[in-house]
């Protein structure tokens, strides 16, 4: 089995089956789907490929390619017609019962029937599209079915893509990790965490190392402090019970908002491979300073905003923050004393995810700001000072801006699903949370859910610009 990303030429002429359990669903429909029919019309799919549809609900084959066409979430004039047809065309479904083993002994003849086709051993590609509650049952019955196993020694691989939550917490994340390593080599899981692959968080790593006149300054000895915010403007939106059961650090805290952090604070690796790269993000979240139960109301704030009570599957009298703000502090020289301000809300004034970097200056309060801007517009932009035209010697602040909407390369942009199953199937984990990432984010997450319950919950307004 491949244990390097495949070449560009193997990758195209191998034949892959997709099989994505849970089809009917809402990611399917507006992440999954959408991303390959992109990457089918853009010719970067390989060029023999199959999709099962996997779900419990009966359709016939003509039933089944309606539903997918009136549900998959595209725009009209997206696509062209022929290419929608063609999609579809390679297109299957298989009904079934996630806890039924049968239907996965279905599934498996399904694919051998593809395999015997095609007259070759496919690369198998299977994506939870499921709730996590599902992840331990699915992962045992394709285990036990004998669908994790490679159908060739020579050719052919087997790869699981799973999307967050990881658990809920540190315990529930080692017995899922348990689980996968027992019935998955670690080259063979690909965990979702769908920021991670932002074309500006990735240019992050390039913009560092790449521009000599950075690096000497990323230190302690040169800057303030760090925020990271993801703001949301919409409420939660008909997805009450569901986020009702995680909350602002479950949801988003423990996994973008920590990745976010890892790529700004981490070293320049020895090599930009998945397995380098993905050791130093993971360094640096063992690094973080913990937050203890004496800490936890100088450096933690949660809020919830008015109204969410009244929404949806929302529990009557329900703690569940919808902001958290957490001051943290990595223990390693480089980020000596340096606050990492996290900071994610919904209901806010707009949404938007950025990455703000303060200077130190010590003649006076002109700080310079570089910011990373991971959506909308997404960007890098630097505040600097000049001097004001005219006699004497103020200053004032001007803005250097760098948008890749403003460049042709703006339509070579992939979405970021796009780019992780491109990546899944080259075998390409660079862009996916490691075990090593999950254990220490959730062992920095945990002892704040422990005592979440001691930190005051305050209230805030719909349509809020900040929250002191």
């Amino acid at each position: 089995m491949p244990q390097t990303p495949d070449t560009h030429n193997n990758f195209a002429l191998h034949p892959t089956v997709f099989v994505i359990l849970g089809i009917t669903g809402d990611l399917a429909s507006r992440k999954l789907l959408p991303a390959l029919l992109a990457l089918y019309s853009k010719k970067l799919l390989p060029q023999r490929f199959a999709i099962i549809g996997f779900s419990r609900r009966t359709f016939s084959r003509e039933e089944f390619r309606e539903f997918i066409r009136e549900r998959i979430n595209i725009r009209p004039g997206q696509f062209k017609e022929e290419d929608i047809k063609h999609f579809l065309d390679h297109m299957s479904y298989e009904q079934g019962l996630f806890d039924d083993p049968t239907a996965y002994a279905q599934l498996a003849q399904k694919i051998a029937t593809i395999d015997k086709g095609w007259g070759q051993c496919s690369n198998k590609l299977f994506h939870l599209s499921v709730p996590p509650t599902l992840y331990e049952g699915i992962l045992s019955h394709i285990s036990r079915s004998g669908l994790n196993v490679p159908c060739s020694d020579e050719v052919g691989w087997t790869r699981i893509l799973i999307e967050k939550p990881f658990g809920n917490d540190i315990h529930a994340a080692r017995q899922l990790d348990k689980l996968l390593g027992k019935l998955f080599k670690e080259e063979q899981i690909f965990r979702i965490d769908h920021y991670l692959a932002k074309e500006t968080l990735q240019n992050i790593v390039s913009f560092r190392f790449s521009n000599s006149m950075f690096e000497p300054i990323w230190q302690h000895e040169f800057i303030d402090k760090v925020h990271i915010k993801l703001y949301e403007k919409n409420s939660v939106e008909g997805r009450g019970t569901f986020y009702d059961s995680l909350g602002a650090l479950r949801d988003v805290g423990q996994n973008h908002m920590l990745q976010m952090l890892a790529l700004i604070a981490m070293n320049r690796p020895k090599s930009f491979s998945a397995t380098d790269i993905r050791a130093e993000r993971a360094r640096v979240l063992k690094s973080l300073v913990g937050i203890t139960r004496r800490t936890l109301s100088e450096r933690v704030v949660r809020s919830q905003y008015i109204g969410y009570l009244n929404e949806a599957g929302v529990k009557p009298g329900s703690k569940t923050e919808t902001f958290v703000r957490i001051e943290t502090y990595i223990n390693v020289p480089r980020w000596k004393k340096v606050p990492f301000y996290l900071e994610t809300g919904k209901a806010m004034s707009e949404s938007k995810a950025e990455i703000d970097i303060y200077f130190k200056n010590e003649e006076g309060n002109e700080q310079n700001i570089l910011t990373f801007r991971i959506q909308p517009d997404e960007g890098i932009k630097i505040r600097f000072f000049v001097k004001t035209p005219g006699q004497g010697f103020e200053v004032e602040p001007r803005t250097l801006k760098f948008k890749y909407a403003d460049t042709s390369l703006s339509e070579h942009i992939s979405n970021d699903y796009e780019r992780l199953i491109r990546d899944a199937f080259i075998g390409d984990q660079t862009l996916f949370a490691s075990t090593d990432e999950i254990m220490a984010s959730w062992e920095y997450v945990t002892p704040i859910l422990e005592h979440w319950s001691e930190l005051p919950l305050t209230t805030y307004p719909k349509g809020i610009t900040e929250i002191e």
